[in-house]
Formats: structure tokens, sequence, C-alpha cells
């Protein structure tokens, strides 16, 4: 460093010094020049302002020098017309004269500056008082306009003395004239020379602030536009790629972006070869994977790329469809209008999914699932679409099977519902006639021995057995068929319940049972009447059935977000939890060895839950204990009885 010149250190300074500091510096100059020329031309303007208001004094004096003269002339020649006419009218201009003329010489002995001038202003002050007085004495005088009065050579006296005032204050005006007017030449001159002077002045600055102007630009070429060009330049060398050399040293924000620049481009050459990389592997997983069709196309549709899987889904190569139309997949019914449908609507959503049949390059057809992908680039602009493409043929093929298995089920139910239909109604014709002739038997009973009677009362619990089974068996095949017509209304369950246990009573009496009701009053429930109080039965009889003798069914009504709740609770040991599961299947009587005295067809847990699902409602089974849940939906009335 101490080899360097004294210029080279300073422009090695110079170049580390901070640009907010160059930018101050840079602009001092002109700045300098700036403020120096204002303040010139403030001064420069100031004396011409002077000398301009002195130009205009001058005229103001003329003015008032030339009124004094003209109002003194109208004056003299009013009083003269007052004396010939003797009319008023006349002394108009002399009455005037009196008011102005106090006025215009203060005026006069304010501005007035010139000593000659103001030597001159006091004789014509004086001069003005003595014609003043002479033409206040002539107006004064009496017999105006007539022969009468003060005596002619009186008046011609008074005439001629006013006239040599008038003449002396004349030649004294005169000379204030000619004064002032050689110095309205002079201060004319002077003004003119201030004016070119700022003209000059104004010029001169110019030139130096301009020239000021272009050292300072011609100072910010030479050292930041340099500098920022090169940096352009090393810009160019990064978007090709090319490496950077740091070639300006310099300690300020410059040099530093140019560090900064030779750093980025290292980073973003490492990163390209990672991006570089990252798209190699990851084409090879594209072209890698067989089980989707995985391809690219343009605006129009045409196809860019191509993978492995869509070679081995559709059968072309790369070579044969590159450049084509993505219609070519389509059959020919759907060619001119599917694929040019699914690009306007992935271009307008930005993705859609469809499903249909394809072609092959055989010919052969395959039901395909298709994802259309709208591609951007960074600013937003449509640069083309990703196309995804399965084969799921084998799926569409077991959906198909599916739906015939589900037709077939439907079908066979059907057939399952007409066949118990039927066969109810086959078997309760002749049921009647069995019923009916054992009731004609029991009407004999005194005629009967004891195992006659016991015989006929074994018929009529057989068959009132099988008919009520018989009767499940035709609801349940109704619900099944979706025939079981349903009437809900709201209810009050409070009575419906009260109504039930009058039915279940000798049931209950019979097995030494007592039914309570309690819970909440003033519910509503939308419910079927009928349908309901039959489920409510099934409950309550199946609590008496299975509960123990002489123990308690407690019936519960509790209301929840817009459902009612009746459980039916007995005190029996409840279901084992392995047989829950089993307990709404039609026919399965769970441990039907250990019941096997009760009476029971399984059908009524079954009938039950379908009943309350018709109305919106469930049966549901809640441990520990043997509790059975009916939840129907409150009516819009709940919380309040109906009227």
């Amino acid at each position: 460093m101490s080899r360097l010149s004294p210029w080279s250190r300073a422009a090695r300074a110079w170049a580390d010094l901070g640009l907010g500091s160059k930018g101050l510096i840079v602009l001092a100059l002109p700045l300098a020049i700036l403020l120096s020329g204002i303040g010139a031309l403030h001064l420069s303007g100031r004396a011409e302002a002077e000398a301009e208001a002195r130009v205009r004094l001058t005229f103001a004096i003329q003015r008032d020098i030339h009124e004094v003269h003209a109002l003194l002339a109208e004056a003299a020649s009013g009083v003269r017309g007052y004396r010939l006419t003797g009319r008023r009218a006349f002394l108009e201009p002399y009455i005037k004269a009196e008011a102005l003329l106090p006025e215009t010489l203060a005026r006069l002995r304010q501005t007035t500056r010139d000593p000659e001038i103001r030597q001159r202003l006091a004789r014509v002050d004086t001069l003005v008082v003595q014609k003043r007085r002479g033409l206040a004495q002539l107006a004064a005088m009496p017999g105006a306009g007539t022969a009468e009065g003060v005596e002619a050579p009186t008046v011609a006296g008074a005439l001629v003395a006013n006239k040599a005032v008038l003449d002396a204050l004349r030649a004294e005006i005169d000379a204030m004239q000619r004064r002032e007017s050689q110095l309205l030449e002079q201060r004319q001159a002077k003004a003119d020379a201030e004016r070119r002077r700022t003209w000059t002045l104004t010029a001169v600055l110019a030139g130096i602030g301009l020239l000021g102007g272009l050292a300072a630009a011609q100072l910010l070429f030479t050292g930041i536009v340099r500098r920022v060009r090169g940096l352009e330049r090393d810009a160019e060398r990064l978007e090709r790629g090319e490496p950077l050399s740091l070639a300006d040293e310099a300690q300020d924000e410059i040099g530093r972006l140019a560090r900064r620049l030779v750093q980025a481009g290292d980073l973003l050459r490492s990163r390209e070869a990672a991006l570089r990389e990252g798209e190699e592997r990851y084409r090879r997983v594209i072209e890698g994977v067989r089980d989707y069709g995985i391809f690219a196309l343009d605006l129009e549709g045409r196809v860019v790329s191509w993978n492995t899987g869509a070679e081995r889904i559709k059968g072309w190569t790369a070579d044969e469809i590159l450049g084509q139309h993505f219609s070519t997949f389509y059959p020919a019914e759907a060619r001119a209008e599917t694929p040019m449908r699914l690009l306007e609507a992935a271009r307008r959503d930005g993705r859609v999914e469809d499903e249909g049949w394809r072609v092959r390059r055989d010919g052969g057809r395959f039901w395909a699932n298709v994802v259309i992908t709208a591609l951007h680039d960074e600013t937003g602009t449509l640069t083309g679409f990703s196309k995804v493409t399965r084969d799921v043929t084998e799926r569409r093929q077991a959906e198909e099977a599916l739906g015939h298995a589900r037709a077939e089920a439907e079908r066979a139910s059907r057939a399952k519902s007409d066949f118990l239909s039927r066969m109810s109604h086959e078997l309760r014709t002749p049921l009647t006639a069995i019923l009916g002739f054992n009731q004609l038997l029991g009407m004999d009973g005194e005629t009967l021995t004891d195992d006659q009677r016991h015989g006929v009362d074994q018929i009529s619990r057989a068959g009132g057995h099988l008919l009520a089974m018989i009767e499940e068996v035709l609801d349940i095949a109704r619900i099944e068929a979706g025939g079981h017509a349903l009437a809900p209304v709201p209810l009050d369950p409070a009575p419906l319940l009260a109504d039930v246990r009058d039915l279940i009573a000798p049931q209950a009496q019979a097995a030494g049972v007592e039914v309570r009701i309690e819970g909440d009053a003033g519910l509503s429930v939308l419910a079927d009447r009928r349908a309901t109080v039959q489920i409510v039965l099934n409950l309550l009889s199946n609590a008496i059935k299975y509960g123990p003798a002489g123990g308690v069914v407690t019936v519960t009504l509790v209301g929840a977000s817009g459902r009612v709740r009746i459980e039916v609770r007995d005190e029996g040991p409840g279901v084992p939890p392995e047989l829950v599961d089993r307990l709404f299947v039609p026919f399965d009587r769970l441990d039907a060895e250990r019941w096997s005295g009760a009476q029971g067809s399984g059908l009524g847990l079954a009938l039950s839950r379908g009943l309350a699902r018709a109305q919106g409602g469930e049966v549901s089974y809640h441990p520990p204990g043997a509790t059975f849940i009916l939840e129907l939906p409150a009516s819009p009335s709940h919380g309040q009885k109906p009227s």
C-alpha cells in the first residue's frame, strides 16, 4: 500500500467509500454552485428591484408635481370664471384644489429625496400658499358677475398678483420636472445596468452549474456506473451458467454485492447440479412406474412425454406417440367431444378426473381412471397438462359382478318376503280353523275329562303362539319389503306406557312382577302409536318372561337432544357379552336350553328394531343388567304436552 502514488491511494479510498458518502460528495459540488447562484441571483434581484422602485418613485413624483400645477391652474381658471359670471359652479375646481393640494404636497414632501428638488419644493409650498390665499381673496370679493361691488382696479390688481404668483409657481414646477426627468434617465440607466448584470450573472452561474453537473456525472459514471455495468455483465454470465471471478475488491456496497454475486453463482451452480440430479432421478422413477401411465401434454393436447407405464397400458412406444394428440386414446364415438371437454375443465378448475373406455394400440378397449392436472409456471401462466392413467378394468368387472350379486340378493330377498307372506297366509287359514274347532271343544268343557281339557288348553296355547309367530313373520316381511305403513304423529308417551302396562298386567300378575313407570313428564314423541305399543309390549314381555319371578320391571322416560328414550330394565342378569351380537337376529333364541320353558319365536327383538327404525328410532341393549332402550325422535312440541 505504501508504494501507491497519492492519486492511487485517493482513488482506492474513494472506491472503498460507502455509496451514501459518495453520493453526498458527488452532489455537494453542484449543490454548492446552485446555492451560490441562488444567493447571487437574490442579491442581484434585490438591486434590480431597488432600481426599479426608484424609477417608479420618480414617475410618482412627476405625477404629483404635474397634479399640483394642474390643480392650481384649474382653480385659477374657475375663480376667474366665477368673477366674470357670478355662477358658483365655476368654483368647483377651486374647491377641489383646496381639498387635494395639501395631501399632494404632503406626499411630495414625503417621497422627494433629491436636495435640489426639496429646495424647489419648499419654494413651491410658499408660492402655493400665496396662490391659494389670492384665490381665496378673489373668490370672497363681492359683486362677482356684475358691475357693482369692488372697484375694477382692485379686482384687476388681485388678478395680476395671482397671475404673477402662478407664473413663478409654473417656473418652479417646470424646473422640478426637468430635474426629475434627469433623475429618471439616471435611474432607468442604473436599472437597465442592474438587469443586464443579473442576466449576465444568471448565464455565468448556469454555465458553472452545468459544468459542475457534468463533472459530477463524469465522476459518477467513471466510478459507480462503470462498476454497475460490470455487475450487469456478471449477471449475464451467471444467466448463461458461466463461472464468475471476483474483479471488484472495493469495500463499498457495490464491492460487497459483487462478492455476493460470485457466492450466489457458486451456490446456483451447485443447486443446478442437484436439481439436474433430482430431475434425472425423478425421470428414472417416472420411467420405472409400470402400473400408471404418466405423460405430459402441451396446451393443444399433444403428447410431449411418455413413461414405461403408459407404454405398457396403451401399447404405443414413445417414438410412435410423441407429438400425437391424446384423443388417439379415446373410442371413435367419444373422440370428438370428450378430450377437449376434459382439457377445458382442467384449464378452468385446475384438475379433472374421469373414467371411461379407452383404446389400446391394438384396438382393444380397457376401462381407465384418468386424472388431468393443469401445469402453470411461476407467473401463473398455463404451460400444459399432466395426465395420469390407470387401468381399472378388473375393478369395473368386480363392481359389475357385485352389482349383479346385489341385484340377485335383492331379488332373493323379495322372493323370500313373497314366500313368507304367501306361506303365512297359507298357514293362517288352516290354523284359524283349528283354533275355531278348539274353541268349540272348549265350550263343552263340562263333558270333557281332565286329560281332554288339558289337551284343549295345549291346543289353544300352541295355536295362539303359532298365530302370533305368523303375524310377526308377516310384519318382518312387510318391513323388509318397505311396505309396512306407519303414520308417525306427535304422542305423549306417558299415557301410552300406562295403556301398555294395563295390557301386560295379566302376564305380570301371573309372574308376580311389578311394573313401574317413572321419569320426565311433559315429553312428546313423533311416532306411530300402534307400532310403538307393539315395541314396548315386546320389551316388557321379555323383561317379565326372562326376569326373576316376584321382581320389578322399571320403565323410565328420558328426554335429551331432540330424542326421547324409553328404558325398560328388569332385575335379571342380562345377556352374556358373547351373545349380545345375536340379540336382534331373527329366529335366534339365545340360550334356548336355559329358557326352554319360556315361549318365544326369536322374532320379537328383530321386529321391534325394524318397527323402531321404520319411524326414525332405534332399539338397543345396554349392559350391565338387562336394559333395553327404545329411542324415538322428539316431536316439534317436545317439552310440552299435546293439547
